[in-house]
């Protein structure tokens, strides 16, 4: 093959795949134009009543969760739904319970652990406080590892810190599904 017709091979399969591109663009347009259409909106527009989200967050109450982590997941949350602003009367209330566990990796012949991973799985319910109903639940979980060290010390703040971090994972969580309830919510 001479290097005139390597070239027109190649404007060839060009043009092959610009039509092909083009008519999967063709195909999909119906689709992308319904998006337009309330099919996808923003998650900080407007909700379904027309309220603003960072207003809906900011009106659900946390309820408190036991335990220092059930503590730091309550608080992420709050912050998150209020932007560290003020609450506002409240339409629903969130109730959350954990399950934490820690397992143990990387274990030496002599049955000594060199690393742990922290696991945690809250379960959550959204409450409509005017009915008391329950209008939205699930489960989240999370997971962080930390190194075991010689120090005693130095092994309680590396499973603190692998707490925090799985904790502010939960949190975020929750905080973007029941916000995506809310936008959707009439």
């Amino acid at each position: 093959m001479s290097s005139a017709e390597a070239g027109t091979a190649r404007v060839t399969l060009s043009r092959r795949s610009l039509v092909r591109g083009l008519s999967l663009l063709l195909a999909a347009a119906p689709a992308l134009a319904a998006c337009g259409n309330g099919g996808i909106r923003p998650l900080y527009g407007a909700t379904a009543s027309g309220a603003g989200l960072q207003e809906r967050m900011a009106q659900v109450d946390v309820a408190p969760i036991p335990g220092r982590v059930g503590q730091r997941i309550r608080n992420d949350v709050i912050f998150l739904a209020t932007g560290g602003g003020q609450p506002l009367p409240p339409t629903h209330r969130l109730e959350v319970t954990i399950r934490e566990s820690v397992i143990s990796t990387l274990v030496r012949i002599d049955g000594e652990s060199l690393g742990q991973i922290y696991a945690i799985e809250a379960s959550f319910q959204l409450i409509s406080i005017p009915n008391k109903k329950v209008v939205f639940k699930g489960t989240s979980h999370a997971r962080a590892g930390f190194e075991r060290f010689q120090a005693i010390y130095s092994n309680v703040r590396a499973r603190d810190d692998a707490e925090n971090r799985a904790a502010r994972t939960v949190a975020d969580d929750i905080k973007t599904r029941v916000a995506t309830y809310l936008a959707t919510e009439a």
